[in-house]
């Protein structure tokens, strides 16, 4: 590996390591997409108490879990792909080296195979611990006291929300670990497209996360749901 090659794996991890503290600091001082979400999950899960009929609250539910098993689905078969090309032999890396990257040595070709199998095992992860929070938030939603009874409502929304936002930050970070991997395929083609690809895809989840026109209307929405 060259100098050029460690100092844009080297940005690669500050950039993904160091993406959450980021936005934590961001959002201390003007919110974030993921901050304000916090805050609106804690007031639907306050609204869903004080429902009668809990059915759209599951179905929502069951939307954002059919959607954290679609992701996992994937992230399995791209896992799968890449491990096959990975640890299928020398046969298989050299047929792989074939399609672009016949100057690039065997031994760092794996490298930079194994970084995207990294990026997409640790997302899968991800997902799969989301669609448990889920579950257990769906729990939650099918025990929650009907409107007659005396539980203390305000006290079960939050124990509920507190489940629900670690279980969807955690699907958020399965879905961001697609970005990154992208940034590490990249990697194929030379340190100089590593390096663009963990700035692009670091500046395109800040974006989104505080300017897209998506922050700007949960930010909105945030501010006519009070703090």
């Amino acid at each position: 590996m060259t100098w050029f090659d460690w100092g844009a794996l080297a940005l690669f991890f500050i950039c993904w390591l160091g993406y959450a503290p980021l936005l934590k600091a961001i959002s201390r001082r003007g919110g974030s997409l993921n901050a304000d979400m916090v805050h609106v999950r804690a007031v639907w899960m306050e609204s869903m108490t004080h429902r009668e009929l809990k059915l759209v609250d599951s179905q929502l539910m069951g939307h954002s879990i059919n959607s954290a098993s679609f992701f996992a689905s994937t992230n399995l078969l791209l896992i799968a792909a890449v491990a096959g090309i990975l640890f299928g032999g020398e046969s298989a890396l050299r047929g792989f080296a074939a399609v672009g990257a016949e100057n690039v040595p065997l031994k760092m070709l794996e490298a930079k195979l194994a970084l995207v199998l990294i990026c997409l095992t640790r997302g899968f992860l991800d997902f799969i611990w989301a669609l448990r929070q889920m579950n257990y938030a769906l729990a939650l939603i099918g025990a929650a006291p009907e409107v007659h009874h005396k539980t203390d409502r305000k006290a079960f929304a939050e124990a509920a929300g507190q489940l629900l936002n670690p279980a969807l930050g955690s699907f958020s970070q399965g879905v961001r670990g697609y970005y990154f991997a992208l940034a590490a395929a990249a990697w194929l083609f030379g340190p100089a497209w590593l390096a663009l690809g963990v700035a692009s895809s670091f500046g395109l989840l800040i974006y989104r996360q505080e300017a897209s026109p998506a922050a700007r209307a949960i930010r909105n929405a945030r501010r006519l749901l009070g703090e």
